[in-house]
């Protein structure tokens, strides 16, 4: 198969397989097989329910400062499909995964690609042509069946386990503590940034043979001021400036960061000054994001409960002298309860609407919800769009405009906002 625009590539593969999600390796190891692709020298693999994405950001941001050339793969996406592969820090050009698509077309025969499955391999070919010293990936949903756990972490980190993804990975924390172990290997270390892991986590690196370092035990962190310090059992660091993305629970994220290159240092050495270089210029949309402007107006990806614990804490830590106005819409296979209890007491007026997407529930729907946990200040828009620009006009200048509940949600009023 062949086409001449990304966007024709894209729309094609969201019909080649009978279902958006197919979790499993089996069926697609032989596709990376005839692939034949040779394999970067140095693999980090990122796993985790809340987190991945910022700290593939900061890894990609420090090793990038300290000279080294990186390859990152991250999903879903924003506003572009480039976003998810990166070289060098620069999303790759539609030429480029145009072309990668097309090895991937032929290498598949007749296999049946998910979406997802087909962006992988296309990553993996574009960064084993590129000759990276470093390829960080982030898993999509789990670990242990994600299509990019066909090739072998050398580091594995693992950020936090919350509950989400239950029809796929299971309904409680060992469930799915277990699925997300599944990207480590013997002999090579294994990062935890869960201040509790579940006993399913330990015990599968114990199985395993994966050498575990956990928060609080082998590294941490603590505040000093405007500055924090970071800490391992072999190694300090000092004065280091806060990561440039927002959020306390940011601190927790790059520790994690911090250990997985301290593993890393016999082979990629990096000084302090690549490190709080990367950290002040780390850049990730969607995480706290702030828009330039008033009213205030912030745009989080929080779509599970622990993801709006942490939005809710960080909001509580600002000042605000205002009303905290909501935009929020979600997927139907969100704990959209545990995400209104979260933030409940931090929200004063509620925008809802929407997504008119696959999974996507409805405003009436989200009304309910929130009149069920007591809640009645509560208005239904067309769209999420809509919702977004009431907000902002019904906002006063002491105000807040706050947009969560989905990746969707906040790449709808992305692109209203640009």
């Amino acid at each position: 198969m062949r086409f001449d625009t990304l966007d024709e590539w894209l729309a094609w593969q969201e019909t080649l397989h009978p279902s958006a999600i197919d979790l499993g390796l089996e069926r697609i190891r032989p596709v990376l097989e005839r692939l034949a692709l040779e394999r970067p020298s140095t693999i980090v693999t990122v796993g985790g329910t809340n987190g991945k994405g910022s700290s593939v950001a900061m890894l990609d941001a420090i090793l990038c400062a300290a000279g080294y050339r990186v390859g990152a793969y991250t999903s879903p996406h924003l506003l572009r499909y480039n976003e998810r592969v990166c070289v060098g820090g620069v999303a790759v050009d539609d030429a480029t995964l145009c072309a990668a698509f097309e090895r991937v077309d032929q290498a598949r025969q007749n296999t049946s690609l998910t979406y997802f499955e087909f962006g992988t391999l296309a990553a993996f070919s574009i960064f084993s042509a590129a000759h990276l010293d470093v390829v960080i990936l982030e898993v999509g949903m789990g670990g242990r069946l994600d299509a990019v756990n066909l090739w072998d972490a050398d580091v594995a980190l693992v950020t936090t386990i919350g509950i989400d993804h239950t029809a796929w990975l299971g309904d409680t924390r060992e469930d799915i503590a277990f699925e997300k172990a599944g990207i480590f290997r013997a002999g090579r270390p294994a990062v935890c940034g869960d201040a509790e892991p579940p006993h399913t986590l330990l015990q599968h690196a114990d199985a395993t043979g994966a050498p575990l370092y956990r928060f609080g035990r082998d590294f941490g962190f603590a505040t000093e001021g405007t500055a924090w310090s970071w800490w391992s059992v072999t190694q300090r660091r000092y004065a280091l400036p806060h990561p440039a993305l927002r959020g306390p629970f940011q601190l927790q994220n790059a520790a994690g960061v911090l250990m997985v290159l301290e593993l890393l240092v016999q082979r990629f050495p990096v000084g302090q000054g690549d490190i709080r270089q990367g950290l002040s210029a780390v850049q990730l949309a969607g995480r706290f994001q702030v828009l330039p402007g008033m009213p205030l107006r912030i745009l989080d990806v929080a779509h599970n409960p622990h993801g709006a614990q942490v939005l809710a804490h960080s909001l509580r830590g600002q000042i605000n002298q205002g009303q905290t106005c909501a935009v929020m819409s979600m997927l139907a296979d969100k704990d959209i309860d545990g995400v209104i209890t979260a933030m409940r007491d931090v929200i004063d007026v509620w925008h809802i609407a929407g997504l008119n997407v696959p999974r996507g529930v409805s405003g009436e729907y989200l009304a309910e919800r929130l009149r069920a946990a007591g809640i009645v200040s509560v208005h239904i828009h067309a769209n999420v769009t809509a919702a977004y620009q009431q907000a902002v006009v019904s906002a006063q200048s002491l105000d807040r405009v706050v947009v969560f509940g989905s990746f969707y949600t906040v790449a709808e009023v992305l692109g209203a906002a640009v």
